[in-house]
């Protein structure tokens, strides 16, 4: 009954040019890409839109008693988690990543919808006694979030190996469990594989020497303003010092676009793409994720890879749900040239 329910949660998309689809599988006919695998959490996600403000229901001299309810004015339920989110828009944009993460016995209808459009999931460990983790997401009418997380499966990331996975060019560490997280790191430096270094909500469960040693020595580090400023209070790491311990730091702002910072160099503003309308802001940094890994592995000029960044993130922020948005690589190029000029690379 509930993989029955779950396999209407959202229709595949047909498989994008240059691919052959066998069964649930999708294989590339053009060149070979790299290894990229992407870790952190795989979930459900529930997303609730409340159509008020929570500052008005929220009193700061009770705060130590909290107790509120919201009532709220739609539900939907959609494939969300970090991992599987940055892993489904790579997958738009041409790449086949591997799905590095642990998952439940509900994940079947999942996996059939990311080997849709490429994404790889052989890495992915399955735990039928639990479930894949379960997100419960209220954003208010200022796009303020409340987020109640239930890890599920992922609570064994920790069991994964980078030693099973036979090699990568580049592994995204995304939030999945604080063990997992220093693990994997301590693995890719073992290994010399480049890792881009993304804890995003895990920061608040990482210590600071548990951070420094994840940021030493990472390819690059991403993250938006407030995590960079988490990052900063754990470690008093700015992210120019947190460049300089690897390559570069990406810093999100929102609609007022991004920074790179590079080692030895100076900080390249990045613009925002122009959104038709903001919907949710729900998956908005995980995607942009995916279009700068697009551009670092394919060793795109940096104004160009965060370009490209901006230009995916706003894509997931016009639909409800992390997963909602699909394009041709045709229809990306076209929107590119809208926004910032003709892009003179070859996606």
């Amino acid at each position: 009954m509930l993989a029955a329910a779950l396999s209407k949660i959202a229709s595949p998309v047909p498989p994008r040019k240059g691919v052959v689809a066998e069964g649930n599988i999708v294989q590339n006919t053009q060149a070979q890409h790299p290894t990229i695998l992407v870790s952190g959490s795989v979930a459900f996600d529930n997303i609730m839109v409340f159509p008020g403000y929570f500052k008005d229901h929220i009193l700061p001299d009770k705060i130590h008693m909290l107790s509120v309810s919201f009532l709220v004015e739609s539900m939907k339920r959609q494939y969300g988690g970090v991992a599987s989110n940055i892993a489904y828009s790579l997958g738009l944009l041409g790449e086949q990543p591997e799905l590095y993460a642990t998952v439940g016995q509900d994940f079947d209808s999942y996996r059939q919808w990311l080997e849709t459009v490429g994404v790889k999931t052989s890495l992915v460990r399955e735990y039928k006694a639990d479930f894949t983790a379960t997100c419960y997401i209220t954003t208010d009418m200022s796009d303020n979030q409340i987020v109640g997380f239930y890890p599920g499966a992922m609570g064994r990331s920790v069991d994964l190996s980078l030693a099973d996975a036979g090699g990568a060019d580049f592994v995204i560490v995304g939030p999945s469990t604080p063990e997992a997280i220093v693990k994997l790191t301590h693995e890719c430096k073992a290994q010399g594989v480049k890792y881009i270094y993304a804890p995003t909500q895990q920061i608040v469960r990482l210590s600071g020497e548990e951070m420094q040693e994840g940021i030493a020595g990472a390819y690059a580090v991403v993250g938006n303003d407030y995590e960079f400023e988490m990052i900063r209070n754990k470690t008093s790491l700015e992210p120019q010092a947190i460049a300089e311990q690897g390559q570069y730091a990406f810093v999100t702002r929102g609609a007022e676009g991004s920074i790179i910072y590079v080692k030895g160099g100076q900080p390249i503003n990045i613009p925002p793409a122009k959104p038709t309308e903001a919907v949710d802001p729900t998956g908005g940094g995980d995607a942009y994720l995916a279009g700068i890994t697009k551009g670092l592995v394919s060793n795109y000029p940096l104004a160009v890879v965060g370009r490209l960044g901006s230009l995916s993130a706003v894509y997931a922020i016009e639909h409800h749900g992390t997963q909602a948005h699909h394009y041709t690589l045709a229809e990306f190029r076209a929107r590119y040239a809208e926004n910032f000029g003709e892009l003179a690379v070859q996606l």
